[in-house]
Formats: C-alpha cells, sequence, structure tokens
C-alpha cells in the first residue's frame, strides 16, 4: 500500500505509465527475495552461527570489526568481496560460537536502488549534501525499468522512508520511461540479428548533435522508434544545414558591413521584423512550457519550424536589406533582428544540441561582448516578452505562407519556372474576413510568386454548401490556369499564358541566375564587380536592351558586353529558351 501511494507523488512520462505499467506491477508485487547464488557482487553481510544456527547482520565495516574474531585481519582487509570477506570470522552473540558468512550475494539490483544513498555514503555521513540532493528531480530510463531500476529506487526508498532513515517515500520525482529503439525495419535490435548500430559510427559520420535531436524530436520518448544511419542525417540536413546556412549568412554579411550588436543601435523594425520577433518570443514561451512539461519532442520540433521559416521566410525576404550598400535604419534592424533570433535559438537549443549551440553562441557573442558568460550553457534562460507578441499579426502571415506554397505548388504542376514571371495568381481563401489582411500583405505573395497580380476571393462567396469541387474552383479563376489546393480548403490558382512582355522579364531573370552561378564558380567575394558577356544571341541582346538595368543591378556587372568572352574568364555554354548561349564573367 506504502508503494502505491507513494507512486501518486511522482510525475511520469507519458503519465499512462503510472497506472498502467508501473501501476500494474506494483498492484501485482511479490516479497523481493534479495540473495543471489552467484559469486561477482555485493556479499549478502549476514553470518550464521555454526553452533546454535542465530544469525547476525553487519552494518558496517566498524561494526564487523568488532565482532570479529580476529579484528586484525579485518584491517588487513583492502576487498571486501568474496573470497576475502568469507574468511572473516565472528563471534556468535548468542552462544559464544563461531558464526561464518552465508554464501550468498545480494541482489544487484538491490545495489541500483541504494544508488542515491551509497554516492554520499548516507547515513554514515553527508547527511545534509544527501537531504539536499534527495529526491531527484529527474531521472530518465527505457520502459523496461519499470520493473528494475525505477522499482528498485521506489522501493528503497519507500521502505527507508517507514524506518525513518530517507525524508520522503519517493527517490525521484519526474521520470521520462522511454521507448525502445528499433532498427529502419520496425524490429527490435539485436545481436543475432545483426541490426544493431554502432552509436559511435553515428556519431563520426553526423556528430553528436545530429543523433540527440533525431531521438528527441523523431517521436515522443515514451514511444518506439525507428532509427538507422539515414534517419539521422536527414535529420542534419533538414534542421542543422539550415540553421548553420543561416547563421553564415548573417556572419558573411556582418563582416562585409563591420556589424557590431553592442554599438549599432536598434533600427527601424519593418512588420517582417515584427512578425519574426512575434514568432521568436511564442516560441520561447511554447519551449520553456514545453520543457518543464518534460516534453522534449514537441518543443524540439517547434525550434524546428522557427529556424525553417526564420530561413525559407524572413531571411529569404530580407536579402536585399542586406545586400544594399548603406547602413541605413532598416538594414540595422535587419541585423539587429537576425542576430537576436540566432542567439536567441542558440539559447534554446542548447540542451538538445549543445555543441552545436555552443559554436554559435561564442561566435555572436563572446567575439563582441567580452563581459558576455563564456558559454551558451552559462547563461541564462530565455524570457518571452509577451509585449512583442503579435498574433493577428503572425496570423496574417501564416496565412500569406500558406497562399505562397500553395502558389509555388501550383507553379511546379505547370512546370512553369518561378524565375518566370506570371500575369497572375487567383488565392481561394475560406472567409471573406481573410480577404482583408491578405490584400494587404499582396505584395508579398506577388513577389513570392513572381506574379504582377493577386486576386482574391472566398470560397464561401464563390460557392454554396459543404463542399466545393477543384473543377468548379479551376473554374472560378478562368481559362489557362494551373490550380493547387490543400486539405484545408485553400487554394491557388496561376495563369500560365504568357506575353512577349513576360517571356522578355523570364529571360532576363534566368540570365540573372545564370550568371550568378558563374560568379560563384569563379570564386568571387559577394562584393566583387564583374564584367558579364553573353555572346551573339539577337535574343539576349534584345532582352538586355530592356531589361540590362535589371540584370546588371542583380549580378554587380560594371558592363554587359555582346561577343565572346577573353581569356581567364569563367565561361558556361546555357540553354536560353531553347538556343545556345554563351555566357562568361570576369572580375572588374
Amino acid at each position: 500500500d506504502r508503494l502505491i501511494e507513494s507512486n501518486e507523488k511522482i510525475n511520469w512520462y507519458p503519465d499512462h505509465i503510472k497506472h498502467g505499467r508501473f501501476g500494474n506491477w506494483l498492484q501485482n508485487n511479490v516479497d523481493w527475495a534479495l540473495s543471489r547464488e552467484r559469486y561477482w557482487g555485493t556479499p549478502l553481510p549476514v553470518w550464521g552461527c555454526t553452533s546454535c544456527g542465530a544469525n547476525q547482520c553487519i552494518g558496517s565495516r566498524v561494526d564487523l570489526k568488532e565482532r570479529a574474531v580476529d579484528p586484525a585481519a579485518v584491517d588487513a582487509l583492502d576487498d571486501f568481496h568474496r573470497p576475502y570477506i568469507d574468511r572473516i570470522e565472528l563471534k556468535c552473540t548468542e552462544c559464544g560460537g563461531v558464526a561464518k558468512r552465508a554464501p550468498e550475494l545480494m541482489d544487484v539490483w538491490l545495489d541500483s536502488g541504494a544508488m542515491p544513498y551509497a554516492q554520499w555514503h548516507y547515513p554514515r555521513e553527508n547527511e545534509e549534501k544527501f537531504r539536499a540532493n534527495f529526491p531527484a528531480d529527474f531521472i530518465c530510463e527505457a520502459v523496461d525499468q519499470t520493473r528494475g531500476w525505477f522499482y528498485t529506487l521506489h522501493a528503497e526508498a519507500v521502505l527507508l522512508n517507514s524506518v525513518g532513515e530517507a525524508p520522503e517515500s519517493i527517490a525521484f520525482r519526474n521520470v521520462i520511461s522511454t521507448g525502445h529503439i528499433l532498427d529502419e525495419k520496425g524490429r527490435k535490435m539485436s545481436k543475432s540479428l545483426g541490426n544493431a548500430a554502432d552509436p559511435f559510427e553515428v556519431i563520426e559520420q553526423t556528430g553528436a548533435d545530429a543523433l540527440r535531436w533525431y531521438l528527441y524530436t523523431a517521436t515522443r520518448p515514451g514511444d518506439a522508434r525507428r532509427f538507422s544511419i539515414k534517419l539521422v542525417q536527414e535529420s542534419l540536413r533538414r534542421f542543422f544545414l539550415t540553421y548553420w546556412n543561416t547563421y553564415s549568412f548573417f556572419v558573411t554579411y556582418a563582416n562585409l558591413d563591420d556589424f557590431d550588436p553592442t554599438q549599432a543601435g536598434a533600427g527601424e523594425p519593418t512588420e517582417l521584423d515584427r512578425w519574426v520577433l512575434s514568432e521568436l518570443n511564442a516560441l520561447v514561451q511554447k519551449v520553456t512550457d514545453g520543457l518543464d512539461d518534460y516534453d522534449p519532442t514537441t518543443t524540439g520540433r517547434a525550434i524546428q519550424d522557427f529556424v525553417t521559416d526564420l530561413s525559407n521566410w524572413y531571411v529569404r525576404r530580407s536579402r536585399r536589406r542586406f545586400w544594399r550598400g548603406e547602413m541605413d535604419e532598416d538594414k540595422v534592424a535587419a541585423y539587429q533582428t537576425l542576430y537576436t533570433c540566432l542567439v536567441t535559438v542558440s539559447k534554446l537549443l542548447a540542451p538538445f544540441a549543445p555543441f552545436v549551440a555552443e559554436a554559435v553562441y561564442r561566435n555572436l557573442v563572446c567575439s563582441v561582448d567580452k563581459e558576455a558568460p563564456e558559454s551558451v550553457h552559462l547563461t541564462d534562460w530565455p524570457e518571452a516578452e509577451a509585449d512583442l507578441v503579435d498574433q493577428a499579426l503572425m496570423d496574417e502571415t501564416r496565412l500569406v505562407m500558406r497562399v505562397v506554397s500553395l502558389g509555388r505548388a501550383a507553379r511546379q504542376k505547370s512546370q512553369m519556372k518561378v524565375r518566370q514571371p506570371l500575369a497572375s495568381a487567383t488565392a481561394f481563401v475560406q472567409t471573406t474576413a481573410q480577404k482583408e489582411p491578405l490584400a494587404r500583405l499582396a505584395a508579398q505573395v506577388t513577389e513570392e510568386l513572381n506574379v504582377k497580380e493577386l486576386r482574391i476571393k472566398a470560397l464561401s462567396e464563390e460557392f454554396t454548401g459543404d463542399f466545393t469541387r477543384p473543377d468548379d474552383v479551376l473554374a472560378a479563376a478562368g481559362e489557362g490556369h494551373v490550380l493547387a489546393e490543400d486539405d484545408s480548403g485553400y487554394a491557388v490558382a496561376v495563369d500560365t499564358r504568357l506575353t512577349p512582355e513576360l517571356a522578355d522579364e523570364g529571360v532576363a531573370r534566368e540570365l540573372v541566375h545564370r550568371l550568378q552561378n558563374l560568379r560563384k564558380a569563379a570564386g568571387l567575394e559577394i562584393s566583387d564587380r564583374i564584367v558579364a558577356y553573353h555572346g551573339d544571341s539577337e535574343r539576349v541582346a534584345a532582352v538586355l536592351a530592356a531589361h540590362g538595368d535589371y540584370v546588371r543591378a542583380e549580378t554587380l556587372a560594371d558592363e554587359l558586353v555582346a561577343g565572346d568572352p577573353p581569356d581567364g574568364a569563367t565561361a558556361e555554354q546555357v540553354k536560353i529558351e531553347g538556343a545556345e548561349v554563351t555566357l562568361a564573367v570576369r572580375k572588374a
């Protein structure tokens, strides 16, 4: 009854273990036979008289010496295991005869449950230290330890509490009981199947942080999870490379501009800055609450989602702010915002991925602030600033991102590259109320989808009934459109019909893309000016006549030269609208 009663004081994760696997084990508990007939292990401290059969239990080395037939033999003993301890004989307290140790050992699980006391040599000494550290705030082991370590800790704490030796009747306050790790086919790992993964090989190939991150975020701790190095590599690619590339982007441009976050001021935040800072502070609160609730999976995934949005939306939409030459208020705001996001994420990431978090923190913070803590693991945990969380702005931006995602899907479905401008896109939202914020933010959609116009229609206005067929939506969009939709009732259709002007713009953007690749192939710095060559294509010449300023600005080209490139230029044969064109660049 004491075991069951004390179990109610423990927070189990997942919580069904408390009254399920562990609770059932306690309900059907049987007496624990502590002795084992083995050679290696902790000797059973019981001596039995060879004459009268009386038993005596020894509690310490001092106790053993006082009762020994030969006290000097105890002093000479430096190993209290078998066979040495068996040589010590005691005087029988009943008849004065000779007592010999019982040959059995104690169950090794008894040792495991005694860990909280043995580590402090309690109750013989260190009572203050023991009481300051008992019970444990948190322990973690696999689910089968409900009948092993979890049970022995619990049983011994209840026992010692009942006799006044333990201050509380529980040994731990919070426990995560993890599921088993299976192979990629869902089978239990075993030597006989040869499907066990070597963790050191995984760490060698992917790093320890990627392994930790996969185990945290793949599934909830209590669930079994499939494991393979491919899955860890995917986690490395999806999260860590995105985070590191975002960090590298910041460092590259901050170094070019000699940006110092401690000296630059705050700048003038844009709506985009306010959105990402709102998402950041909402993330801080979510991660804090999740970790307080011992849920690393939901919190880890939240960090991953934020980093994805930071890279794919904030940085993507802010690139031109970093590219511009002058360090104006807008550029400072972009730097400060991205810096704040990267540093805060490093602190949130520290419990999950300590090495990557440390590398980012030290380079971003310690390099510019000599008074800052020397390690991310020595900093204070971030606190959410509630006044920076704008739920309406986050909802509106989520709507824009949903429309953009569907628009990209429609373009992909139509096999139209994003670099090719289109006349329009039509967004179908669920309600009339969603039209206004989307219209206000339409410029973001048109820029991301590379369309000239965004039309917005509410399904509730266009159609009646609970179900709208995709064909009906496509018909409402008009002729020449390609549609993409999701399961939530949103859809976007893009107009794939090209005018000559749109086709020219598409060629200009394709030229920019190709020339940027050549810059990279030539090993040029981001700030290097170039001279670009475009062969003798009449089509390219005509496009550049109309869009030359755009191409020069995007590629940092001082000149766009028709004709063959000189020796030493980095050149490539490319196809523009099916025709072979020689493009080349050299440093100006």
